[in-house]
């Protein structure tokens, strides 16, 4: 694979007043906050290119949080968004609860607990790094056929697929402890390719100081 970077962007802060885990859930937009986020995360990337990067393709899961995120990046660097299935949310049977740490008392529910290191709750951690793999290597081709050598791409998505795919990137163990990710909302997850491989992992957060205040519903 030619010199390239991926950046996984994901979304901003979602206006969610009762709690629910909304995962694949439609109609979920960004909040005021949210926007603003996105608004900051595009200004990263502009600033990114008045510095020499060519940034020349950019994807998003086509939940409505991350169109929204993706579009002031798309304004800001002259970017049609393409929308790939690959970048959606986790599957998590937890879908549409409010409270889900109140409802896991709830002996109905314990069934679905057995195996957290797979998650048995859900899509396999194993199966969400590889589709969003998969999605990041066809970004960083697409690219770099726009863009030529050194090019880079932005993919809008989800937390927690951002998560296992960095944990497997690094070569760590997928299971883990949810409070632990390092990915906050608006965050960058920044893969580079060359010389046919993976040669770096690097983490940003362009909007920190707007984190303190945001909710932030655990996906799956």
């Amino acid at each position: 694979m030619p010199k390239s970077t991926v950046h996984l962007l994901r979304h901003g802060e979602v206006f969610n007043p009762d709690g629910i885990l909304y995962g694949r859930l439609p109609g979920f937009h960004l909040s005021a906050l949210g926007q603003e986020m996105a608004h900051r995360a595009a200004s990263w990337f502009q600033e990114r290119e008045n510095d020499g990067a060519r940034i020349s393709y950019l994807a998003a899961s086509p939940l409505t949080r991350a169109q929204e995120t993706a579009r002031p990046t798309s304004e800001a660097l002259d970017l049609a968004i393409e929308t790939d299935e690959r970048l959606l949310e986790a599957e998590n049977r937890f879908e549409g609860l409010a409270g889900v740490k109140r409802q896991l008392r709830n002996p109905r529910y314990w069934p679905l607990l057995v195996n957290p290191t797979k998650p048995s709750w859900g899509e396999p951690y194993v199966a969400q790094a590889a589709r969003i793999m998969e999605a990041v290597e066809d970004a960083a081709r697409k690219a770099v056929e726009q863009g030529g050598e050194g090019a880079e791409a932005v993919l809008v998505s989800h937390q927690l697929p951002i998560w296992v795919t960095r944990l497997a990137a690094e070569k760590k163990r997928l299971w883990h402890d949810p409070r632990q990710r390092e990915c906050t909302l608006a965050s960058i997850t920044s893969l580079e390719f060359d010389d046919g491989g993976l040669v770096g992992v690097t983490y940003t957060e362009p909007c920190p100081d707007l984190l303190p205040g945001a909710a932030n519903v655990p996906g799956a």
